[in-house]
C-alpha cells in the first residue's frame, strides 16, 4: 500500500498539473501570477528551508522577473517545459524545474527530481531532498531573497 501525504500542501505536490510547454503558455502564466501577486504566495526554494510566510507582492513580481531571465538563459531549448501549474487560469501551485538539474523529470522514475522552486499558495512543508542546493543557486537565491 503506497502512503498517502496527509498534509495539503503534500497533496496538493502529488496532485494533476499541466505541462508548460511553449513560452508564450508561460508568459500567459507569469501575467496571472502577477495579477494575483498579492494573493498570499510562498515561494519555496526546495533544499532550503520552507518559509513560514508567504512573499509580498513586490518579492513574487521581483522573483518572476529574474526566474523568468534564468529559464529563458538556461534553458537551452525552443519550448519551456520545466514549469508546471495545478491549472493555468487559476493557478494554486506551480512547480518550477531547474534546466541544470532535470534528471528524469520527463516520463516515469520511482525517484523523479524535486523541482528547484514551488509557487503555493499552501505553506510548504519540508519535502527533504537528499542534495544540497547548488551553490550558484543558492547565491541567486541570497541575491534575491537576502537570505
Amino acid at each position: 500500500m503506497t502512503e498517502q501525504p496527509t498534509e495539503p500542501f503534500r497533496s496538493a505536490f502529488k496532485g494533476r498539473f499541466e505541462n508548460v510547454l511553449r513560452w508564450e503558455q508561460l508568459d500567459a502564466l507569469w501575467k496571472v501570477l502577477r495579477r494575483d501577486a498579492d494573493g498570499g504566495w510562498h515561494i519555496y526554494a526546495v533544499g532550503e528551508p520552507p518559509p513560514q510566510q508567504p512573499v509580498s507582492a513586490a518579492s513574487l513580481q521581483k522573483f518572476l522577473t529574474e526566474i523568468d531571465q534564468l529559464l529563458r538563459s538556461e534553458h537551452e531549448e525552443d519550448y519551456c517545459g520545466v514549469v508546471f501549474a495545478d491549472s493555468m487560469e487559476a493557478p494554486r501551485f506551480v512547480k518550477i524545474f531547474d534546466p541544470n538539474n532535470l534528471g528524469v523529470s520527463c516520463g516515469f522514475s520511482t525517484h523523479p527530481p524535486l523541482p528547484g522552486w514551488i509557487l503555493s499558495k499552501l505553506p510548504p512543508v519540508d519535502l527533504k531532498t537528499p542534495l544540497a542546493m547548488p551553490r550558484n543557486r543558492r547565491h541567486w537565491w541570497q541575491r534575491l531573497f537576502g537570505d
